[in-house]
C-alpha cells in the first residue's frame, strides 16, 4: 500500500522541540520532492518546509527559518522536521506530501495547493 505516514507530535512548551518523521510505505523517496506542511485551526494549509531527493535542496516558510530543519534518511526512507524554539503559533496538524522532483522546485512545490492528506500529527505548543 503505498503511503506517507507522519508520525511525532504532541504537546509542548514554548521554546521546545519536537522532532516530527514522514516515512514513505509501499514506494522509495528517490524521485520527489517531500514537503512538511501545517494547518492551524482556522486558517489555510501552508508550506513549511520541503527538501529534494534528487539534489537535497530545502526550503522553508520565514515564520521557521532558523528553527526547523527537514532532513532525509535514504535508508529509512523517512523525511524529518526537527522543530526547535518551538512558538504557540506553530500549534498545527502537520502533514507531509511529495511531489515529483523533476517537474517541480523545493519552493514552488512549499507554495503549492494538494487535494490529498493523511491523517497528520497535531502539534500543540502551550505553556
Amino acid at each position: 500500500q503505498v503511503q506517507l505516514v507522519e508520525s511525532g507530535g504532541g504537546l509542548v512548551q514554548p521554546g521546545g522541540s519536537l522532532r516530527l518523521s514522514c516515512a514513505a510505505h509501499g514506494f522509495t523517496l528517490d524521485y520527489y520532492i517531500i514537503g512538511w506542511f501545517r494547518q492551524a485551526p482556522g486558517k489555510e494549509r501552508e508550506g513549511v518546509s520541503c527538501i529534494s531527493s534528487s539534489d537535497g535542496s530545502t526550503y522553508y516558510t520565514d515564520s521557521v527559518k532558523g528553527r526547523f530543519a527537514i532532513s532525509r534518511d535514504k535508508a529509512k526512507n523517512t523525511v524529518y522536521l526537527q522543530m526547535n524554539s518551538l512558538k504557540p503559533e506553530d500549534t498545527a496538524v502537520y502533514y507531509c506530501a511529495v511531489d515529483w522532483a523533476s517537474i517541480i522546485t523545493v519552493q514552488a512545490m512549499c507554495n503549492k495547493e494538494y487535494d490529498n492528506w493523511g491523517q497528520g500529527t497535531q502539534v500543540t505548543v502551550s505553556s
